[in-house]
């Protein structure tokens, strides 16, 4: 009795198998990278990311090398002259005469009023806003890169997986048409459709493979990782809605906070100092100068042999009164460089309120083309379960099956991409209007399978 209720090996070979898939499938949920996992991998690999990083903390040290022009130089000085005189004597003879004198102090310099210098010193704190303006476009961008690279991946696996299901399908049809037209119930037509389909569907999914592989490599590459695996979105897929749900507020918001817009208004104040600077040029600078020194002379033909201590205070006054034209042209460029930097500010508005709006609408739209894929989806499952009945009693021909099994893989596989889309499109609407935050992709990481 025990040796009948034991298990044949043959008997225990698809358990064997079904576990050895679990247990696939479960080591690859385990070596999955989230999006927030991967993002945080590329802020410290990605090369545009790190430059800019590196220009920002550059320009704080610009800044302090502004300052400098504001505070007294100190310096230390050393010197040694070494003369010597050698007259003619009376009677062919003569009397050589040498001495040595050697100097060292301090020298200090701290300008009282210097215009130019306070326009040098508002710029360079200017150019610190400009540098963290650059570094913030640079994480937006960052993160538009590697949602798109990892939602590019999810939507090549997807295609391939239902241009796989597609190809099982026809497979399938095609064996039937085969089976029927031996039996006499069904023409060489049907056949000669199905391989075709067959065929093509073969080349589909070839270059659905291929294609997940290069998008691999994008991601890959972006990341500084090798097999990268992103997780997938969590069934049933629940999308955030759009808020607010009007593209004024979005419009109203970019117009504060994008770093577009405050980079060139950052210009416009810069070169308003600028002209300030070239103003300045006419004023005259006025320098308190210092100096503390010791004098030692030695050698012959020297009254006084020894050291000699030294101190002198000063102040010195520079006014400008012809420069060859030189300040009055540098003036009207000034001018007209502030004039440039104006429109560049316009412009930065106008184009962030015609992107912010085309972004919007295009959320908007994708939104909208999920709902109707969805209900499509729903649509074609029961088209296909229609048709295949239909062509069992012999009311529907093969080439009806086929067209109804491509437009159900069609439409699943363009639902997903379409999902896919709304998520990257909702973060290119935030970079738009300058919100794009990294809180953003922990709000999208949520949406994955755990």
């Amino acid at each position: 009795m025990a040796a009948e209720r034991r298990t044949s090996p043959t008997a225990r070979l698809p358990r064997v198998k079904l576990l050895a898939a679990a247990l696939a499938l479960m080591a690859g949920a385990a070596q999955a990278q989230s999006l927030q996992e991967l993002y945080d991998a590329a802020r410290a690999y990605d090369a545009t990311y790190l430059a800019a990083r590196a220009t920002a903390e550059s320009a704080q040290y610009r800044y302090g090398q502004a300052l400098a022009l504001a505070r007294p130089s100190v310096g230390v000085g050393v010197s040694a002259t070494r003369s010597e005189l050698d007259p003619p004597g009376s009677g062919g003879q003569r009397d050589r005469f040498g001495n040595t004198v050697t100097n060292a102090g301090l020298n200090a310099k701290y300008a009282v009023f210097n215009r130019p210098n306070q326009g040098s010193i508002d710029q360079a704190r200017l150019g610190v806003d400009v540098a963290e303006s650059d570094l913030a476009t640079a994480e937006q961008d960052l993160i538009v890169r590697v949602a798109q690279a990892y939602f590019d991946v999810l939507a090549a696996k997807d295609t391939l997986a239902t241009s796989s299901a597609n190809k099982a399908a026809i497979a399938e049809q095609l064996a039937s048409a085969k089976r029927n037209f031996e039996v006499g119930t069904a023409t060489i037509t049907d056949t000669r459709e199905a391989q075709a389909r067959y065929d093509l569907a073969t080349a589909q999914e070839l270059a659905a493979d291929n294609d997940l592989r290069v998008k691999r490599v994008t991601l890959d590459q972006l990341v500084g990782r090798v097999g990268v695996e992103p997780r997938p979105l969590a069934v049933p897929v629940v999308l955030p809605p759009v808020a607010p749900s009007t593209v004024d507020p979005w419009v109203s918001q970019a117009e504060g906070g994008h770093p577009a817009i405050r980079k060139a208004q950052l210009g416009l104040d810069i070169a308003r100092y600028e002209i300030e600077r070239a103003k300045g040029a006419r004023l005259p600078t006025v320098d308190l100068t210092a100096q503390l020194g010791v004098q030692r002379s030695t050698g012959e033909g020297v009254q006084y042999t020894g050291n000699l201590k030294n101190a002198s205070v000063g102040v010195a006054l520079n006014m400008p009164i012809y420069s060859g034209g030189a300040i009055t042209n540098r003036i009207k460029e000034t001018v007209a460089l502030e004039e440039k930097s104006r429109n560049d500010l316009d412009f930065a508005r106008r184009s962030v309120e015609e992107g912010t709006k085309r972004a919007f609408f295009g959320v908007q739209s994708l939104q909208a083309q999920v709902k109707a894929y969805e209900a499509a989806e729903a649509s074609s499952k029961l088209a296909l379960e229609a048709t295949q009945l239909g062509y069992k009693v012999g009311v529907r021909v093969n080439l009806d099956v086929l067209n109804a099994q491509t437009q159900l893989y069609t439409t699943q596989r363009d639902l997903a991409k379409a999902r896919y889309d709304v998520l990257v499109n909702g973060l290119k609407l935030r970079q738009a209007s300058g919100q794009l935050r990294p809180e953003d992709v922990t709000a999208i990481n949520a949406l994955l399978a755990r």
